[in-house]
């Protein structure tokens, strides 16, 4: 009998954390809806996993936090400690998720109280990832792994001993705990990073890592703690800066990255204004071209008479290390440029990876949606209110 795939219940990204505080301090009784999707084809049919996706969401469902656990959250200045106190008693409820087959589609829905069932989604999709992995050549994967990480090392030693001296220095972070080959892979994947070019290996999204490791955990918000506030009561029009005025009240002038997706660049632009971009450190990219979008944000601090060399631009979406270098070349000498690199760097082994999402689909009875900025990332299927909120923040149809 192989380990349970989950081995603490701090093997999550950081943002689930600050997310889940926000919301326990701002809306304890919101009640949400989150549905798996699997937006590639696979080679097998998802669905001849779903006894051992039960087995590991039992596992999970009994797993409580540690006093060691919650001593490492608490010595991190923005973690309340009531909300550390939240968590020493809290235990995932089987009852909140369910998991079936619909035809050859997997279907995994968690449904109940947000504070309660948000928490899912990382830990099923790295179940889901490794169980799904475990069927094929594990030496074969791990070989040509090892052999990629390598060249990815060497990039990087052959990029510091050539490249100019620009204003800002190149960093990265890992952010690929949800579409990992494997727990171990992982762990050997961010060993050697921070070991072999910690110059430029800054951190991991992954708490359990940060803590295990030594290392600092990266992150700030999701697009569902934004798409929360469609339905907590607010005009539509102005939960963008709702969810932001609420993060600033949460946070103080911590975790100061803000996502700019979710009804897409140009309306969250509209939307943060001078008081915004003044109080939040920098902006975040997860869909469209990020050349179009660091250029729109850089033109909006200017516009708004606010020097960009102080602000920090962090991308996140598809990178690997080449596309990274390349953003920072066209960025680094105006603005601080950060880099979160997900599965090019845990699940680069020569086997094509699961494009795997678990996403809020509704809050308070009603739909929730993210108008992205690259086709197929939106996902909701009232289609009354996804034209609704197109024709409220004026967002082309996909």
């Amino acid at each position: 009998m192989k380990q349970p795939i989950v081995r603490s219940l701090l093997e999550t990204d950081l943002y689930k954390f600050t997310m889940w505080q926000a919301l326990l301090h701002g809306h304890p009784n919101a009640h949400t809806e989150y549905e798996f999707v699997c937006r590639n084809q696979t080679a097998y049919p998802l669905t001849d996993l779903i006894e051992e996706v039960e087995r590991e969401l039992d596992h999970l469902c009994s797993m409580s936090f540690r006093d060691e656990e919650l001593d490492f959250l608490r010595a991190l200045r923005y973690i309340k400690s009531d909300f550390v106190d939240f968590l020493t008693v809290f235990r995932f409820q089987r009852k909140f998720i369910d998991v079936r087959a619909d035809g050859e589609t997997l279907v995994i829905h968690a449904a109940g109280p947000q504070v309660h069932v948000m928490g899912f989604e990382i830990y099923v999709l790295y179940i889901v990832n490794e169980l799904y992995f475990r069927r094929f050549d594990q030496q074969a994967a791990l070989e040509e792994g090892r052999r990629r990480l390598d060249a990815k090392i060497a990039l990087l030693k052959q990029f510091g001993a050539t490249e100019p001296q620009r204003l800002n220095p190149f960093e990265f972070s890992d952010f690929g705990v949800r579409r990992r080959f494997s727990g171990a892979w992982h762990d050997e994947v961010v060993q050697r990073l921070s070991r072999e070019v910690p110059e430029y290996f800054k951190g991991t999204s992954n708490v359990y890592q940060a803590m295990t490791f030594d290392l600092v955990p990266i992150g700030t918000m999701a697009h569902e703690y934004m798409q929360s506030f469609q339905a907590f009561g607010v005009r539509l029009r102005d939960f963008q800066k709702a969810s932001l005025e609420a993060w600033v009240q949460e946070y103080r002038g911590d975790l100061g990255i803000a996502l700019t997706d979710v009804v897409g660049m140009d309306a969250f632009l509209d939307d943060f204004d001078l008081y915004f971009a003044k109080l939040f450190d920098g902006l975040r990219h997860d869909s469209g071209d990020p050349v179009v979008w660091g250029e729109k944000a850089l033109a909006h601090y200017a516009a708004l008479r606010i020097d960009a060399k102080t602000k920090r631009l962090v991308f996140s979406d598809g990178l690997n290390l080449e596309k990274a270098i390349a953003l920072y070349r066209h960025f680094a000498d105006r603005i601080m440029a950060g880099f979160g690199i997900g599965t090019h760097l845990t699940n680069d082994v020569g086997l094509a990876p699961l494009n795997i999402v678990m996403k809020l689909v509704a809050c308070n009875g009603q739909s929730v949606a993210k108008l992205s900025d690259s086709p197929g990332k939106t996902l909701c299927k009232d289609e009354t209110f996804l034209a609704y909120l197109r024709q409220v923040f004026h967002h082309p149809a996909a």
